[in-house]
């Protein structure tokens, strides 16, 4: 059974050395990577000094960091975490044992659940925007989770293999989320305990342009994955605006048989016509999206028998 830690860093030197001996300890057995993305600092100098193996990703953020790991690195299981020493490495077992039992494809550590993340983290505006970020995708998939974009988490290969990974930044825990919930892969949450920074040690997320690109990416894969469902809704908007300006001409036109308000009857048409070519955009799109799904579904069972035929030999 072959383990990868992978811990993408950028300006870590303060407690990477830190982490990299906790998940020693917790999986002695276990290959540790420290992914460098472009640090200033020692990083790459202090991961090497303690045991890791030290790779360079040149294309800067966290989602680019994690399409080099999944693509270059094979091992039967994957834990992910960050470098800042926030995410304790004694909850790996837990994270571990639903994908060795077969139950999941992807764990979850849940920060938010026992709100340690709550109290430890002193941004307010993070917590705002997870819980913003967690209401949209679990209404969009009717599911239940607690914490969509923590960076805790650990993977089958399965999984791995099968992940496209689009995001080039911080949007790409909640793009792991979504593709798992949309592929209909199993997802397990499991609650840790959250620890905030350790003094000197500087967040690389910024509140409101991270923020703004996860809920763009959230819009964008919306669109993607539920084309009908997104158009009907703008379709439904511009229906019931034109039915609005609409009414007025049409009552005039039954009680006198004339229609004086001729920009608003041609703004009326207009808006109808809109909502028209959206539902329309909406079906065509909603089809395409289905034999998407149809070959993404051959192209997984070709990655799961290649996999047990890797384990076989």
């Amino acid at each position: 059974m072959k383990i990868a830690v992978l811990i993408p860093c950028f300006n870590e030197e303060r407690t990477i050395g830190k982490v990299i001996n906790d998940f020693k300890q917790e999986l002695p057995d276990a290959e540790i990577y420290v992914y460098d993305n472009n640090s200033s600092d020692r990083t790459s100098e202090i991961a090497i000094r303690h045991g890791a193996i030290v790779k360079h990703e040149p294309r800067q953020g966290k989602g680019n960091v994690v399409r080099a790991m999944f693509s270059e690195i094979d091992a039967d299981y994957y834990v992910m975490a960050d470098g800042d020493d926030t995410y304790p490495a004694e909850f790996v077992h837990q994270l571990l044992q639903p994908l060795i039992e077969k139950k999941a494809h992807m764990v979850i550590g849940d920060r938010l659940s026992n709100n340690t993340y709550r109290e430890q983290n002193k941004r307010q505006f993070h917590n705002l925007g997870n819980r913003l970020v967690k209401g949209l995708i679990n209404s969009l998939y009717k599911s239940s989770l607690s914490d969509i974009m923590t960076g805790y988490r650990a993977f089958n290969r399965f999984f791995v293999k099968s992940m496209p990974v689009l995001s080039p930044g911080f949007e790409i825990e909640s793009e792991m989320t979504i593709h798992a919930l949309d592929k209909r892969f199993i997802v397990e949450e499991i609650p840790i305990v959250y620890r905030d920074r350790p003094e000197g040690s500087e967040s690389k997320l910024h509140t409101f342009s991270d923020g703004y690109k996860v809920l763009k990416m959230v819009f964008v894969l919306f669109k993607d994955y539920k084309p009908l469902m997104f158009f009907s809704l703008w379709s439904a908007f511009f229906l019931i605006s034109g039915l609005a300006v609409g009414s007025p001409v049409i009552v005039e036109f039954i009680q006198t048989s004339f229609i004086t308000k001729v920009p608003s009857a041609i703004l009326a048409v207009g808006l109808i016509l809109v909502s028209i070519m959206f539902m329309i955009s909406g079906l065509i799109l909603d089809t395409v999206a289905s034999v998407h799904r149809k070959q993404y579904e051959l192209e997984l069972k070709r990655i799961y028998d290649t996999i047990e035929e890797q384990r076989i030999d």
